[in-house]
């Protein structure tokens, strides 16, 4: 995925279609040229409606699209015949997409499953036609409702990842590495800080065609919980995952104190991302001899450790059985 391509926040306006109006007609032939109301009810409004897509990843689709109105409905006809339906705007997103009101900020839904459909903006409903109005004193009523009007709101669509386990890391602690060697996604690579600006998706293979999906989340800082960096941007992807793996690498400089950093931006941005199962692992231990990880151990004590290397791919195996461990 390119990250120019990679679009999680997107802001429209959306406008769903206005309610036909009711006719006020009235039955003339020439049998009967005084014939009593037949006025049809008009039409509903057309929705505006999200339906989530497991085959799409951004809202890059929408990014340019600042406007959405569906179709109004349309009037009611003679002889009781309703009018035609607006037809709706269906939208669709990927899974773990929130819609908010932009004015509140108030979320509305959110869309988590394939196939998953919900009205994101309810059209106006018919009017009713004249012949409903009828009434033993009152055999020629003049009166038929209007459609109710369409709603104009503007709408934020925000993205968070889903995936099962998500990487966390501050930046260079080998997240980029570890995907790309478990899985075939392609991620760039290289010796800067926040080489990756932007999720990246990998399906790991595991035992006997199962499989899970890993994502690797722009490196957190120090303060992201306050926008820092990255900030909130990368914090929001974390709400979806199922599993946290932290990494720490290997050549930290103070192994718990990163930890421990992680650890409360974490539960600054959201106190129940505390509560998520989470698994530590030390990266780039190729170059570590059992005496320095028994250092680690000791300077670590009371934290479970798993020791892997991406590009020695040591303890991968033992990495990925954990994982479905805790994710099964």
């Amino acid at each position: 995925m390119a990250e120019s391509n990679f679009i999680d926040y997107v802001k429209i306006c959306c406008r769903s279609g206005k309610g036909g109006a009711g006719s006020r007609h009235y039955h003339r032939s020439k049998m009967n040229p005084r014939g009593g109301p037949d006025g049809g009810d008009g039409g509903k409004g057309g929705d505006i409606i999200l339906l989530g897509n497991s085959q799409l990843w951004t809202l890059l689709h929408l990014k340019y699209r600042k406007h959405v109105m569906a179709e109004d409905g349309i009037p009611g006809g003679e002889n009781h015949s309703s009018g035609r339906f607006g037809e709706s705007i269906v939208l669709e997103v990927p899974l773990g997409t929130v819609a908010r009101d932009a004015e509140s900020g108030e979320i509305m839904f959110e869309i988590t499953e394939e196939g998953e459909r919900k009205v994101l903006v309810p059209g106006g409903r018919g009017g009713l036609g004249n012949a409903h109005f009828k009434t033993p004193t009152n055999q020629s009523p003049q009166y038929a409702q209007p459609g109710e009007p369409g709603i104009e709101q503007w709408i934020i669509l925000e993205l968070k990842v889903l995936a099962d386990v998500g990487l966390v890391g501050f930046p260079n602690a080998g997240k980029s590495t570890l995907l790309s060697v478990l899985s075939a996604a392609k991620p760039e690579i290289a010796d800067y800080p926040f080489t990756t600006l932007v999720p990246n998706l990998g399906v790991v293979q595991y035992r006997d065609y199962r499989s899970f999906v890993m994502a690797d989340i722009p490196g957190i800082i120090e303060g992201a919980h306050e926008g820092k960096g990255l900030g909130h941007r990368f914090l929001k992807h974390i709400e979806r995952n199922a599993l946290l793996l932290l990494l720490i690498p290997s050549d930290s400089k103070n192994h718990l104190a990163e930890y421990k950093t992680l650890i409360n931006e974490l539960e600054a941005f959201s106190s129940e991302l505390i509560f998520k199962d989470k698994i530590v692992a030390i990266s780039k231990s190729e170059m570590l001899d059992n005496e320095l990880k028994e250092e680690i151990r000791r300077e670590m004590a009371g934290i479970d450790l798993l020791f892997i290397s991406s590009v020695a791919q040591q303890g991968l195996i033992e990495l990925k059985d954990e994982i479905w461990k805790r994710l099964n």
